[in-house]
């Protein structure tokens, strides 16, 4: 099959922890290699400012297009040049002479995009949103809202795609309670991890690499720098541990990984400076480092350093980071919220702790930290957890939902 995969607004080789870089990258990227290496036809589409081809895998290419200005645009900037960029990518499909199969878009931005695409060349469209305006509103701790208009772009995507793939049981019922979308028209499929790249690696050999003392504990946070992700809750409860002098707890360190290095956009920078002028308030600035973005092939090494990875997230659609942590044998600590409620099994592979509650998450530190036996065994868990998720799995089962689409439409044009 040849397939137009759509990842309008962020490109899946972007260094990931940056405002728009996270899950979603890793998705597209990993699928469409996967995709590739099944014998499958793959063109990425993302918006850029200037023109490019980069081939990820063969079979399977990136093909940057430009729409409205030539320069980086933030997300409420994006929406006008939209038709713009659908006929880019149409313009180029004629260009070379390319007949798509399906469509797969991903957000609701591409999903508007693919509803252009999918009118004009008569192909069907299958669509995933990865995170969902309507979920993000009713938290309202964050103090954030997304807007009127992505609610009823969501909607307007919704109702042109002939598939919605939801990630977790969660996702799936905010689908269908929030905006109404019918059962039938709703699969579930979950993503995969690198089981070859994020394996379980000797903590002594991963710090050393990383120059880090081995007589310390080490927390890490992998993810964007954004309010709806909880982390004041983990240096909250990293000041808690501090000013209690837990004695069954030695000397630790917090490693955040995420956050654009030239902080573009203003949301990043305020995010970014509230949580450093936190930490000074607290007075445990040294024992917080801000790391900035990663490439998903560091990520392993700094899972293997860490003792353990945390997720205190307001909300989560799926939990890529909690999956690929638990590949690396490294127990979570996840708050008890979207996907990561299905994925970190509590008690067995990490803990769940209430999203916005430092104290709970304090105590939980505190109990894995101070017993070694239980993380390792917790590790152990993960990583037998994690094994029963592969792209090779996830690419199968989209495989077959284009299959059927495909055949859907055949049949009504017939």
């Amino acid at each position: 099959m040849r397939i137009a995969m759509l990842s309008t607004h962020t490109s899946p080789l972007a260094a990931l922890g940056g405002k728009h870089s996270g899950g979603m990258n890793v998705y597209v990227r990993e699928l469409s290699t996967e995709l590739a290496r099944l014998g499958h036809q793959v063109d990425i589409f993302t918006r850029a400012a200037q023109p490019e081809q980069q081939i990820l895998e063969k079979g399977a290419r990136l093909i940057s297009l430009p729409a409205g200005p030539r320069r980086e645009l933030a997300l409420n900037e994006l929406p006008t040049h939209l038709p713009e960029f659908a006929q880019n990518i149409s313009d180029f499909a004629r260009v070379e002479g390319l007949r798509y199969d399906v469509i797969h878009a991903h957000y609701w931005m591409s999903g508007l995009v693919g509803a252009q695409l999918k009118a004009a060349w008569s192909v069907p469209m299958l669509l995933m949103f990865h995170t969902l305006g309507l979920v993000k509103n009713r938290i309202t701790a964050v103090g954030e809202r997304e807007s009127d208009e992505r609610i009823r772009g969501e909607r307007t995507a919704m109702a042109a795609a002939d598939i919605v793939v939801a990630a977790t049981p969660a996702e799936r019922a905010d689908l269908q309670w929030l905006y109404e979308l019918r059962s039938d028209r709703v699969a579930m499929i979950s993503p995969g991890v690198d089981l070859q790249r994020f394996v379980p690696i000797s903590r002594a050999g991963a710090r050393a690499s990383l120059g880090l003392p081995l007589d310390e504990h080490l927390l890490l946070y992998v993810g964007r720098i954004e309010a709806l992700k909880g982390i004041d809750t983990l240096i909250r409860a990293a000041h808690l541990i501090v000013s209690s002098g837990a004695p069954s707890v030695k000397s630790f360190r917090v490693q955040i990984i995420g956050g654009d290095s030239d902080e573009k956009f203003e949301s990043l920078s305020v995010e970014m400076a509230r949580l450093k002028n936190l930490t000074q308030e607290l007075g445990i600035q040294d024992r917080v480092q801000f790391l900035g973005s990663r490439r998903q092939e560091e990520l392993p090494i700094y899972y293997a350093a860490a003792d353990l990875v945390v997720m205190p997230s307001y909300a989560e659609t799926f939990g890529m980071v909690a999956l690929e942590a638990m590949a690396c044998a490294r127990p979570v600590l996840a708050s008890r919220v979207g996907g990561l409620a299905y994925l970190v099994q509590d008690g067995e592979t990490g803990y769940h702790f209430q999203e916005g509650r430092p104290e709970e998450l304090a105590q939980r530190l505190v109990e894995l930290l101070s017993n070694s036996e239980l993380r390792e065994r917790m590790g152990e868990a993960a990583r037998k957890v994690a094994e029963k998720y592969s792209w090779s799995k996830t690419a199968g089962e989209i495989i077959e939902l284009y299959k059927t689409i495909v055949k859907l439409k055949l049949g009504s044009d017939s």
